[in-house]
């Protein structure tokens, strides 16, 4: 999007969001040289948020403290299987595979993020291990060395298989049921 849809954007909403104030931020950086037209729109804009006619949306900062209990969780099991084998584990992959799997938990504030700290290390905590030690189990169990691309195969049937392969690994206890 250009400076002048952004802030044409702006000036019917009334509203700055983050997300314009980035891309405006982020076109200004790239761009050698701004043209007329991008040093008009943006002196609009600056002229718009100083009499009030576009406000500016304040970033909200928050945190996932869900993502601090996982990490430290992950960063110590993945140590301790390190020192003791000859095994390298990712542990953004162990992180996010344990994310995916269990609530969030956001705060804006230390005093909430302390209050969301003890709600999880209560009530969580063994879910956490629990999902962090099964993250752990599947990326031990994968072989990546085995994995074949799907693309570059021309027949129909190389495909199939392939397909079929997948399906037994990913869905090994999946039936179809017949309709007889």
């Amino acid at each position: 999007m250009s400076i002048a849809k952004i802030v044409e954007q702006a000036l019917q909403d009334g509203y700055l969001t983050p997300a314009m104030e980035a891309e405006v931020g982020h076109i200004c950086d790239n761009a050698s040289e701004l043209s007329i037209e991008e040093y008009m729109a943006l002196d609009r804009l600056m002229g718009a948020l100083l009499t009030g006619e576009v406000v500016a949306v304040p970033r909200k900062q928050f945190i996932n403290v869900m993502e601090e209990l996982v990490l430290t969780e992950a960063i110590a099991r993945v140590a301790e299987i390190e020192a003791t084998s000859e095994r390298t584990i990712d542990v953004g992959d162990i992180a996010a595979y344990t994310l995916n799997r269990l609530p969030p938990l956001y705060a804006t504030t230390e005093e909430g993020a302390n209050y969301q700290r003890q709600r999880a290390k209560a009530e969580l905590q063994e879910l956490i291990v629990q999902q962090v030690n099964e993250a752990i189990s599947r990326n031990l169990g994968n072989r990546h060395d085995q994995r074949t691309p799907v693309v570059g195969k021309t027949t129909g049937n190389e495909l199939l298989r392939q397909m079929s392969s997948l399906l037994q690994v990913y869905a090994p206890n999946f039936e179809e049921k017949s309709s007889t």
